[in-house]
């Protein structure tokens, strides 16, 4: 494959963008090469601007169960721009999307729009902080949150792809009220509780870790995060920007039958397009201003835009009744397919998988299930294997550390050409 003119694009770029991206892992630094710039995506496919097409297991990390540019969100998006692009007002698009997310998702009884994921787990804290009366949180390292002040202590994602665990510019007064626990490890928190209790107002997680690569939680960790949280008073938050709407129409909570005080979701519910939302129980929720007294706004909260689309999109998963059934057979026979080429070639790796979510840790250890775990991964090697796999017109994440999505949109010949792609680049290690 020939990449020149993403190359003269990433020469152009760097000269008025930091680093010549607007997200750290898009750079590909962790893979060794130059980014690919996407021109155009349909479906399944992603065509770069050499013209390059690649089967697309990335999914704009993660919302596109149903592809790309699908008709029906093209037709919603545009519908709602005819009547304006944003208004600073409310609209009834808002009011839908609310009442479909309270239909789908068990723990909310009220919720809020924002722009993004980051802000809604940061205002999901400032609420958490607002009603508990309490400063101090606790996350896991490796979690990813987004780059909200609080959240870049051990983070996930991009932090750990470019090896940036703890990020300048955040004071000593914002990471002291940071505590940090290891994943699938309760007796962490339970030593966090006992010691600071009192000072705790939540405990923030990824249900299924998304951004160290995917690692599964046991079920009774979780529960015992509801329990603990239950005891000591704090709230127990759900950070479902990545789990929301993938792994069940109720998310990892309903998949695993756990009920966070918050959930915190993205992604899908804009059907492509920046969004986020926080929402929880009604007692806690009206604390928020304009309510209560815990403050949070945005001029383009609920964009009719992004809302128009979300809304097409969750209509979508309501009235696709084989959405998740589907999604776990394909990703179910394509991990089965790469277990299979491990074996054959010899390679040493590790799948985890819940649902759709997956990812091949490239690890001499038998299990993945914490940072300290997913951190023994031959970050060297994945880049060889991302390389072959490009070549192959599979287009995966830049980094070990993220995860591949399979979509409702995946043909049964599109799994079969990604298990050979893994075959052919694994027997390149």
């Amino acid at each position: 494959m020939q990449f020149n003119k993403s190359i003269a694009a990433f020469e152009r770029a760097q000269k008025s963008i930091p680093g010549g991206v607007n997200s750290p892992v898009r750079a590909f630094k962790s893979v060794g090469m130059n980014p690919v710039f996407v021109k155009k995506a349909k479906g399944t496919t992603i065509t770069d601007l050499d013209g390059n097409q690649y089967i697309d297991c990335l999914a704009s990390w993660g919302p596109m169960l149903f592809g790309h540019a699908h008709e029906r969100i093209l037709s919603a998006i545009n519908d709602a721009a005819l009547n304006g692009t944003s208004f600073g007002a409310p609209s009834e698009y808002e009011t839908v999307m609310a009442e479909l997310i309270i239909k789908m998702v068990p723990s909310v009884e009220m919720v809020r729009m924002v722009s993004s994921g980051t802000e809604a787990t940061m205002s999901a804290i400032r609420l958490a902080r607002g009603y508990t009366g309490r400063e101090a949180f606790v996350k896991f390292a490796g979690n990813y949150h987004g780059h909200g002040d609080s959240f870049l202590i051990k983070a996930g994602s991009g932090a750990i792809t470019l090896g940036i665990p703890n990020s300048p510019g955040i004071t000593k007064g914002t990471a002291k009220d940071t505590l940090m626990a290891e994943y699938n490890n309760l007796a962490s928190v339970e030593a966090l509780f006992l010691e600071k209790g009192s000072e705790i107002a939540a405990v923030i997680i990824e249900p299924v870790a998304g951004n160290m690569g995917v690692v599964v939680p046991t079920r009774e960790f979780l529960q015992g995060l509801r329990d603990l949280t239950t005891k000591y008073g704090a709230l127990l938050i759900f950070d479902e920007v990545i789990t929301g709407f993938r792994l069940a129409k109720g998310g990892a909570q309903e998949y695993f039958g756990i009920t966070p005080d918050l959930t915190t979701l993205g992604k899908i519910i804009g059907g492509g397009l920046p969004v986020g939302a926080y929402g929880g129980r009604k007692e806690i929720m009206e604390m928020i201003a304009p309510v209560g007294p815990v403050y949070q706004a945005g001029t383009l909260s609920g964009n009719p835009l992004a809302m128009a689309a979300g809304i097409a999109m969750l209509s979508m998963i309501e009235e696709t009744k084989d959405l998740y059934t589907e999604m776990e057979r394909k990703a179910a026979r394509l991990e089965a397919g790469i277990l299979h080429n491990l074996e054959v070639t010899g390679v040493k790796g590790v799948i985890n998988r819940v649902g759709s979510m997956m990812t091949l840790f490239f690890t001499e250890s038998t299990q993945v299930t914490s940072l300290d775990e997913a951190m023994t991964s031959d970050i060297d090697k994945y880049a060889t294997y991302f390389k072959q796999s490009l070549e192959s017109g599979i287009y995966l994440a830049p980094s070990q550390f993220e995860c591949l999505f399979v979509s409702y949109a995946h043909s049964e010949e599109e799994i079969d050409a990604i298990i050979e792609a893994n075959l052919r680049a694994l027997e390149k290690l």
